[in-house]
């Protein structure tokens, strides 16, 4: 058996509702380079842990189940995917030729303009429907210092969709004092702009509910003392991303 057609995952869920349109079949993939002060699965970060699973396996699953999937599809989420793209490429590709409609959850940390990794990408973006991409901070510094990683792969990832024309749904979480702050809203609503195929934006509240599995785990929780966002300041924040948004947009027209 080809190892790319071996992946190892942390969990499945057989009926997710808010990971790409309709009822869909979620895969979570074990690994992940960033460490998101917010995380809430801190248990997906190890590269060697979870279990393996073949694509035949994901798919003989999805098959039990396509019934409640007729208006939804398949997602693979992370831990961080594309750490395993080979793996995801052969999934996406035998399940499009099942005509299941596809869809990478990604923060895009791994996206490399090496040609070799650039013909991987290639062609896993040929078989997915859409990408859910995390931004997690448009600022660079900032960013480094909420996920410990660079945003540059994340943003160039992101022209490299558009240029691409893949559908992108765009996610944010907005923590107070970190990513709820108008400048950074504004930014990146401007950002959104300049990209041609954004088709949603998800602006999420930060919320605690992760602090419970860091003390299982014996680790330390970074934002502790960091209140729950206010479903309302999402509402504000979303306006803010928005506003910036269409100014850029009427700017270009004008």
């Amino acid at each position: 058996m080809s190892p790319c057609n071996i992946g190892r995952i942390h969990s499945v869920e057989t009926f997710g509702t808010v990971d790409g349109p309709g009822i869909r079949m979620v895969v979570f993939m074990q690994g992940c380079p960033m460490r998101c002060a917010y995380c809430h699965n801190p248990d997906t970060w190890a590269v060697d842990g979870g279990k393996p699973i073949s694509v035949d396996e994901v798919l003989d699953e999805y098959e039990r189940n396509k019934e409640y999937y007729k208006k939804g599809g398949l997602t693979v989420t992370g831990g961080e995917p594309l750490l395993q793209i080979d793996f995801v490429t052969q999934l996406f590709q035998k399940a499009k030729e099942k005509k299941i409609h596809t869809c990478l959850d990604t923060s895009g940390i791994t996206f490399s303009t090496n040609p070799e990794q650039l013909a991987k990408m290639d062609q896993l973006i040929r078989v997915t429907d859409l990408v859910m991409l995390d931004i997690k901070h448009i600022d660079e510094e900032e960013h480094k210092k909420l996920t410990k990683q660079s945003n540059v792969p994340i943003l160039a990832f992101a022209r490299y969709l558009s240029e691409k024309k893949v559908e992108v749904w765009i996610r944010h979480v907005v923590v107070p004092g970190i990513t709820y702050q108008e400048v950074y809203l504004k930014r990146l609503g401007e950002f959104i702009a300049t990209l041609g195929n954004v088709k949603a934006l998800d602006v999420l509240p930060y919320h605690t509910m992760g602090i419970v599995k860091y003390e299982n785990l014996g680790l330390d929780y970074p934002l502790k003392g960091v209140p729950a966002l206010e479903k309302t300041d999402a509402v504000k924040a979303k306006d803010i991303i928005l506003r910036a948004y269409r100014e850029v947009k009427r700017k270009s027209k004008s």
